[in-house]
């Protein structure tokens, strides 16, 4: 009898697809990337969380800590939002994330290669880095404008 090959199933991807897209739609906005650092209060409002602000030599931390666990970091110079990391059960909205960086971010992650979806997305670009990974729950990334890092600040502080 000859050995039929496996048919792979496309239902449990595609829902999980769909959930991974509900989850997405309904996390909060950060400040834009890039953009000032007014909109972080009212990041703190919708999302009703608390707000840390954390002041280094070249840069202020503003913390935002959801009711639901989600942590998010804005890393802010000059009044500006040059770095973003956050941690959680879901990814931010990436559109009002990146702001003007989305465009270029999503042509990166396109680009990918179909092995390579599965696996952390990573962009470097000259202008742009963006790093998301993690699993179902438990969401990790960040990203930062190279050219908007202060002097004497390690990229490896955001986080």
């Amino acid at each position: 009898m000859p050995v039929r090959p496996r048919r792979r199933r496309v239902w449990p991807l595609a829902l999980a697809g769909i959930a991974c897209l509900a989850v997405l739609a309904a996390l909060p906005a950060n400040a834009e990337l890039g953009g000032g650092v007014d909109s972080v209060q009212q990041d703190r409002a919708r999302v009703e969380g608390s707000l840390q602000i954390t002041h280094a030599a070249n840069y202020d931390v503003h913390e935002i800590k959801t009711p639901a666990g989600s942590v998010i970091r804005e890393y802010v110079a000059g009044g500006k939002v040059f770095g973003m990391a956050w941690r959680g059960a879901g990814h931010p909205n990436f559109r009002q994330l990146l702001g003007a960086y989305y465009e270029q971010f999503q042509r990166a992650a396109q680009a990918r290669s179909t092995a390579a979806r599965r696996a952390p997305v990573i962009v470097h670009q000259s202008g742009l880095v963006v790093e998301i990974s993690g699993h179902p729950g438990v969401f990790v990334g960040r990203a930062y404008l190279p050219g908007m890092v202060p002097e004497n600040v390690a990229v490896s502080q955001i986080r």
